[in-house]
């Protein structure tokens, strides 16, 4: 697989919508995403394998003062285990480092099992727990909060 990585513009906000719906109960708009990748200090990226023509996962990471924190990070189920999502975490902690960043947050479901191998295989440690954050089924699901400082 050949990653393409790029910044993402706001014609692709629908894209990020769709990805969004794949991936996330509670999806967010399109409107939505137009609103994030306005935002001063949003980074946000899109890739897909080159063969591709559609994109097929992003990450928005907030960038303040000397700290980044990833707001969301999508793979479409039919991508998924390709390498997408950690290419462009790669990508996003050395542009997040580059702006100054020297630490980067996340928040993810105690329950996300695949999102945890990947956090914690790219150095990312427990910071904090946030009891009953989540609801899934109608079951309360811990967040953990974890970080990682940066290069």
């Amino acid at each position: 697989m050949s990653p393409v990585i790029r910044p993402a513009e706001m014609s692709d906000a629908g894209a990020l919508a769709r990805i969004h719906a794949d991936c996330f109960d509670g999806p967010w708009s399109a409107e939505s995403f137009g609103g994030l990748l306005h935002r001063p200090g949003m980074l946000a990226l899109v890739a897909k394998d080159a063969a591709e023509t559609d994109l097929q996962s992003f990450i928005l990471v907030q960038l303040a003062a000397d700290e980044s924190e990833i707001i969301s990070l999508g793979t479409r189920p039919s991508a998924r285990r390709s390498g997408l999502a950690r290419a462009l975490l790669s990508h996003a902690v050395a542009e997040a480092a580059h702006h100054g960043a020297k630490t980067m947050f996340l928040e993810v479901a105690e329950d996300n099992a695949a999102a945890l191998a990947l956090y914690r295989g790219c150095g990312f440690t427990l910071q904090a727990r946030r009891k009953a954050y989540y609801e899934r089924r109608g079951a309360p699901v811990d967040a953990l909060v974890l970080r990682r400082a940066l290069p």
